[in-house]
C-alpha cells in the first residue's frame, strides 16, 4: 500500500493576492470602526503585503472580532468584513467646499463646483479602501484634488472648453491605496497634485 502524502497545515499554505486584499480590507474596516488607529493600520498593511503564508496573515487580525479573526478560509468562503460607507458627495454652488485633514473618504466620492470651488485633500485621509474614486465635476468653477506623493494615481477625466489635469497620474509605493480621479470640466478646471504629507505639530 502506497504511503499517503503528509497533510499540510492550512496555515502554512501560500496566500494569494486575493487573500492579502481580503485581510487588508478587514484592517481598513476595523479602522473605520475605531478599533485601530491610523498608525496601526499603516503598519499592519505593510506586513500584509509582505506576507507569503496564512500563518503570517493570521496574527495581523487575531485581536479583531470574528469573522475577521481568521484569514484562513476554513470553509472556502472568505469572511465578509464590516460594512463601511461606499458613497459620499460635496457641492459648491456659487460657494465652496473643503474636505481635508483626518477624514475617511468613501469608496466613491462625487463633488460638483458650479460657479464655485472645492478642495479634496487626501494627504491625511484615513484610506480604508484599497481603491478610492473621486468624481470631480467643474462647471464654470474649479476643483483641486491633492494626493499623497506615494499614492498610485489614475486620472481619466476630460475637459471641454476647460482643463482636467493629468500630470499627477502614475504608480506609487507597493501597497499604497489606488486613487482614481475622473469626471469632467466645462469652462472650468480640475487640478490633481501630488504633495507631501503635512508634518505633525509637536
Amino acid at each position: 500500500m502506497a504511503d499517503l502524502p503528509e497533510r499540510v497545515d492550512p496555515k502554512q499554505m501560500r496566500a494569494s493576492d486575493a487573500d492579502r486584499e481580503r485581510v487588508a480590507e478587514v484592517l481598513r474596516s476595523a479602522a473605520a470602526e475605531g478599533r485601530l488607529d491610523l498608525d496601526e493600520v499603516d503598519e499592519r498593511l505593510h506586513a500584509v503585503y509582505a506576507s507569503r503564508t496564512y500563518a503570517e496573515l493570521e496574527p495581523l487580525v487575531r485581536d479583531l472580532p470574528s469573522p475577521a479573526a481568521s484569514p484562513v478560509p476554513l470553509d472556502g468562503v472568505p469572511p465578509r468584513p464590516g460594512e463601511v460607507r461606499r458613497r459620499g458627495w460635496a457641492a459648491a454652488v456659487m460657494s465652496g467646499f473643503s474636505r481635508r485633514g483626518s477624514w475617511i473618504p468613501p469608496r466613491e466620492f462625487s463633488c460638483l463646483a458650479f460657479w464655485g470651488g472645492g478642495t479634496v485633500d487626501l494627504r491625511e485621509a484615513r484610506m480604508l479602501h484599497g481603491e478610492v474614486t473621486i468624481r470631480a465635476f467643474a462647471v464654470m468653477g474649479g476643483i483641486s484634488v491633492i494626493v499623497p506623493e506615494d499614492a498610485d494615481v489614475q486620472v481619466t477625466g476630460m475637459g471641454l472648453m476647460g482643463g482636467f489635469d493629468h500630470g499627477a497620474a502614475g504608480g506609487g509605493r507597493h501597497g499604497a491605496p489606488r486613487i482614481v480621479v475622473t469626471g469632467f470640466a466645462v469652462w472650468g478646471g480640475v487640478t490633481v497634485q501630488r504633495k507631501s504629507r503635512r508634518k505633525k505639530q509637536p
